[in-house]
Parts: C-alpha cells; structure tokens; sequence
C-alpha cells in the first residue's frame, strides 16, 4: 500500500508541474495557441511523463537481474601504489615487482599462442618517476601474454649485480607450459640507466617482444640481449654506453655490445647506437636490421658497428643503415644482403673466412665516403684461411668517394694496334684469382676481319689475342660472381 501512495504522489505532482509549464509556455511563446492544440500538447506531454515512470519502475524491477562483469577489476597497476619511491631515493625493487607479480596473476582473458595467458593488455605503469633498482625485475612466473610496462626510469643502484638485467623477461620459477615464457610483452617509453652494473633489458625465449622508444645507457655487458624465441622487435630506440654526441676523447676506451640478437626472425629498425664496442652483434638467422645508425666505436678504435658470427648461414638484410666511422663484419656469410646504406668515415665491409664459404651475397647500392686514404670499401680476412668457396656474390653498383672501390664485376676498355690485349681486375676484383664468365667485344678501326679470342683468364686478368694484328678497340666486362 505505502508503494502505491507514493506512485500516485508522484504522478499528481508530475501532472501539476505539466500544467504549470503549459501554462508558462502558452503566455510566453504562443499567445495564438487555441483551446484545442493546448489540450493536444498537455495530452502528449503527459503521455510522455506516464512512457518514462513506467520505464523507470520497470527498470528498478529488473536492475538485480543485471549481472556484473566477471573478473572486474584494473589492468593498469601503478606502481607507486605499491610504495614505489619515484624521486630514486629509495629502493623500489620489491613494489615495482609487486606490480608486476600482480599483472602477471591478473585475470585472464583466454590464451594466445598455446600455455601463454592472454592478460588483456594488462599495463605496469611507472608514472613518470626516477626508480632506483637493486636487484632485476625478472619475472616471477612464465606463460603469460599481452602486458605493457611503461613511463618511467629506472636506475641500477651501487650495489646491482654486475651481470644482471635492469628488466629480465625471463621466468623465476620453471614451471612453464608452454615452448615459450612469454607473448606480446612490450616495453615502451623506458629509460634505463645501468649505473656501468649490468645490462638493460634481456629477453628469452619469447614470442613477439616489443621494444619501444626506450633509451638505455651506462650498461658494461649489454645493452638489450635477445637469446631464443623469435619475433623481438626493437624500434625507435637508443644505446650507448657513454652519453656522447660523437669524437668523444675516450671512445677508444667504450666496451660492451649494444644489441645482441641470438635467435631468430628479429627486427631492429630506427635504432641510434652512440657508444659501444660492438654496436649490433647477430647469431641468429633470419633477422632485419633497417634504419639504423650506428657511430659507437670507431674500426680505426677497434669497435664494429654490425658483427654477424653466423657463419654458414646468415639469411639476414642489412638496408636503409648507416655506418657512421664503423663497419660490418660478416663470418663466411651465407645468404645476406646489405643495400642501400651510408658508410662514412672509411666505414667498411668485411668478409671474413671461417671455413672459407661465402655464398648468396649482395652488397649493392651503398654509398662510401672515406679520407682519400685507399682504404677498400669490402676487404676480406683470410686470416683463418683464404675463401675456397664462391657462389653467387655480387658487389656492384656501389658508389665511392674518397676511397677504393671493390667489385665482383670488372670493366675494360683497351685501345691499340696489337695481336693482344690484357685487362687487369686486381685492383678492383675482390677475391683472388677468381674469374667466372668474361664478356668482350672487339671492334676493329681500319675496317679489316681478324680472327680473335678469349686466350686466359688467370691471376684476375683477361688476355684477347687475334690471329694478326689490328687497330682496335676492345671492351672486356669480367664476373666473379656467376
């Protein structure tokens, strides 16, 4: 009875307060308003009003019915929450790993690749602060996928292990079920300083790792270490050991690798490497390096911009890059391709024989600037034998200033009144002694038709010979690559 007194209540006073508005309105608005459209107007607005209290009552009759959403909660874990101490002056290790243990044991929202718990884009947010770092932030367990960490620094302490990993995407405990620990983890908008105790981030055995507008500096192992998996993407990133602009007094003195790819299927693209021995070292197959400049360590120094120790099968693509006083180093390279690069500085390419195999190279399209020094744009270290293998290598259409070019391909043009011509591709043929197909054409100047050939290929030159002597020209193109 007390619900129904008051639902009559409420429909009194609503249809007072209709009247009074028709009543304001029709004095204001439409003083030409008749006896017959006011009452059609209080009608509908009335019927109105009876539309939205029965909406309303059915509404209140139902909303028990509406079930919550299972697994409700935040996916953004901020770790100041947690204690995190975001001026540096204190040690957050434990309330950063807090976070991170509470987004891995987050809800989950079904699998990605198989035993990987997909946690829905989960985010470990670092609210913009300076955190200083004791020991690693490793991962407590394995098998999940789908997590962010992101927005802030963190700052090994004085005391961090020398070999260890600001953030090591690596499991604590090994109870995985899955071939891999993780899936999609990216780590964006980071930086990292190492404090010379370590590296900065090390990922294992992880499918589709992004690494993202990060900086990372002072480390004296490695600056990003990839080991297994597949997939890490590293982009938009900067690694040095040293904060330099470049020519600084002690680069001489720079050790440590910036990025070390040891698996397969990577990416590292729009990346700046300023100091480090060895900007990008590769032992894996199969990975992309695009867009990257490396000027950490001068070769006159010792340093190496790009090494690939892959020998006997590289399958890697070096294009779009730039080799800033600092080169690449390519041990018996097997499938791999470097275009359209900068080298300065007398930056060059080695070959570098292990078992003596080098097969299915490009080095096409570069541009070299050196001092005018002779110093070859692509030599070869035979130190550990000489090349006795070589299959489908061209070095061609690289263009040249200030330094010596080398090719596979060689051309020649001789003029004279002889029975013999010779073309020397020393200087310009990269490997020794080695011609595979000679193309030539001799065109006589004083009309006349003598019999001529290709006589000896040996020792890098090419000898013309015809039966009788003539006035001629002749045009010789040499190939070490077919």
């Amino acid at each position: 009875m007390g619900t129904l007194r008051i639902a009559v209540f409420l429909f009194i006073v609503a249809a007072m307060s209709s009247f009074i508005s028709i009543q304001v309105y029709g004095e204001n608005a439409s003083p030409k308003l008749d006896h017959f459209e006011k009452l059609h107007f209080s009608r509908a607005h009335l019927h109105k009003i009876q539309v939205l209290q029965r909406d309303s009552v059915s509404t209140q009759k139902h909303a028990k019915k509406i079930p919550k959403a299972a697994n409700a909660g935040p996916l953004v874990y901020h770790v100041t929450s947690y204690g995190a101490d975001p001026t540096g002056k204190s040690d957050s290790t434990d309330a950063i790993l807090g976070a991170i243990s509470d987004a891995l044991n987050g809800p989950g929202h079904g699998v990605l690749y198989q035993g990987i718990v997909n946690l829905g884009g989960a985010r470990v947010d670092l609210d913009g602060g300076n955190y200083l770092i004791s020991r690693p932030l490793q991962f407590p367990l394995p098998g999940r996928g789908n997590l962010v960490i992101h927005g802030g620094s963190l700052i090994a302490s004085d005391n961090f292990p020398n070999d260890g990993y600001l953030i090591d995407l690596s499991p604590a405990s090994n109870n995985a079920t899955s071939a891999y620990n993780y899936e999609f983890v990216t780590m964006r908008d980071l930086l990292l300083d190492c404090n010379y105790r370590g590296g900065g981030i090390q990922v294992i055995n992880s499918l589709r790792t992004n690494i993202d507008n990060c900086y990372i500096t002072h480390f004296n192992t490695t600056g990003i270490s990839v080991q297994g998996g597949h997939e890490t993407y590293i982009r938009y990133s900067y690694l040095g050991q040293h904060i330099t602009g470049g020519g600084d007094p002690l680069e001489r003195n720079f050790t440590g690798t910036a990025i070390v790819l040891a698996g397969n299927d990577n990416s590292v693209s729009e990346v700046v490497i300023f100091s480090a021995a060895v900007g990008i070292m590769i032992t894996g197959q199969a990975n992309l390096i695009t867009g990257v400049h490396c000027y950490n360590k001068a070769t006159g120094f010792g340093g190496t911009g790009i090494y690939l120790k892959t020998p006997g099968l590289a399958q890697t693509r070096i294009v779009n890059s730039y080799l800033d006083y600092t080169g690449i180093v390519a041990e018996d390279p097997v499938q791999l391709t470097i275009s359209n690069s900068f080298f300065l500085g007398d930056a060059y390419v080695v070959l570098k024989s292990v078992k003596g195999v080098v097969n299915g190279v490009n080095i096409v399209d570069n541009m070299f600037s050196g001092s005018n020094s002779g110093v070859e744009i692509v030599q070869l270290d035979q130190s550990n034998g000489g090349f006795n293998e070589v299959d489908q290598v061209v070095i061609d259409k690289n263009n040249v200033n200030g330094m010596k070019l080398k090719s596979t391909v060689g051309r020649s043009s001789i003029e004279g009144n002889s029975s013999s011509w010779t073309a020397d591709f020393n200087s310009v043929f990269v490997f020794p002694n080695l011609i595979k197909q000679v193309q030539y054409s001799f065109i006589t100047n004083d009309g006349s038709f003598p019999v001529h050939a290709l006589r000896n290929v040996s020792g890098n030159k090419v000898v013309i010979q015809s039966q009788v002597p003539a006035a001629a020209s002749v045009y010789i193109t040499a190939d070490q690559s077919i």
